[in-house]
């Protein structure tokens, strides 16, 4: 407890008592904390229209089945600076980097000096948009990251269609838990719009390897088990929102979203901020409550040597 209220002291110049106290209770008992008011929603809406000026958010995505297997490339498909949509848009990022909502929070987790390792675009892309040839191929795969199957030029947002429960600890072997991930709607979206589903209290048990030993318990349960360190009954929250929900978890909370079942994509920030304050901070308090490993060597066992997907299952399209 002295951790924690250090931790609060720490942030109470950036955030107001009953901000730091929410946001860290919430991260402790659920890992994550759902932010109150929408970010501003007319520059999301901007944002958004800027973003979908850059390109058809359909079929012209993709490489034909031809193109793709002439040289099939797995890894190295995704935003990186350099190519990244957001690079086009820093100038506008204001209403998101400097929300005193979500500064406050962030704050209150991570010191007042913390530090963004990677922000960029996510479409979940509908089934309508996904061509026939790479549905029957992707159909049950753990991550369906479409970057492999994307046209080069257009390899600067994240794509998915649909993607298991997982921790966003996955891409980051041997790094200590000391980031979080901030997720912004840029439109509404509802239950067919690809929500992200978040296992609440699913972080207790520290790292797991991917993919997660998950068994459903009930309509909202789930029994969680990560080997020797234990298991936990994970509470299934879905998150839709209007345009500008924000939320924030931790970086071992399973998460994960069905294939989108709307006729249109689904437009979203994501951020890795990461703690640099050398003292306490609430996600000390956070991690010194966590049952199993802050960070591991090795974070995934679904994959083949040259990237591709080497086992089918898939658990959040049982949620």
């Amino acid at each position: 407890m002295n951790a924690l209220r250090q931790a609060r002291d720490l942030s109470s110049s950036a955030a107001s008592p009953p901000l730091a106290e929410t946001v860290v209770d919430d991260f402790i008992r659920d890992g994550a904390h759902l932010f109150d008011q929408p970010i501003d929603q007319h520059a999301c809406a901007d944002l958004l229209g800027r973003i979908r000026a850059t390109r058809d958010f359909g079929a012209s995505l993709f490489l034909s089945e031809e193109e793709f297997d002439a040289d099939p490339q797995y890894t190295g498909v995704n935003p990186r600076p350099g190519r990244n949509l957001l690079e086009r848009f820093e100038d506008r990022l204001g209403f998101v980097e400097h929300d005193p909502q979500l500064v406050g929070g962030i704050t209150a987790l991570l010191g007042p000096d913390y530090e963004i390792l990677n922000k960029k675009v996510v479409c979940g892309v509908p089934a309508g948009a996904v061509p026939g040839w790479l549905k029957e191929r992707i159909l049950g795969n753990p991550v369906n990251n479409l970057g492999a199957y994307v046209r080069p030029q257009y390899r600067d947002v994240t794509y998915f269609y649909g993607i298991d429960f997982h921790q966003d600890l996955i891409d980051y072997k041997a790094r200590e838990a000391d980031f979080i991930t901030l997720y912004i709607y840029l439109h509404p979206v509802s239950r067919a719009d690809a929500p992200l589903y978040l296992l609440e209290g699913s972080h207790v048990l520290g790292g797991a390897v991917f993919p997660h030993n998950l068994t459903r318990i009930g309509d909202t349960d789930w029994l969680y088990r990560n080997g020797e360190h234990g298991d936990v009954v994970a509470r299934q929250k879905v998150l839709t929102g209007d345009t500008g929900f924000a939320a924030i978890w931790h970086a071992c909370t399973l998460h994960g979203t069905q294939p989108g079942a709307a006729d249109h994509e689904r437009i979203s920030l994501r951020y890795l901020i990461a703690k640099k304050h050398a003292g306490p901070t609430g996600m000390d308090a956070v991690n010194a409550t966590l049952k199993g490993p802050l960070s591991m060597t090795s974070t995934r066992a679904d994959l083949a040597a040259d990237g591709s997907a080497a086992i089918k299952s898939n658990t959040v399209l049982k949620a």
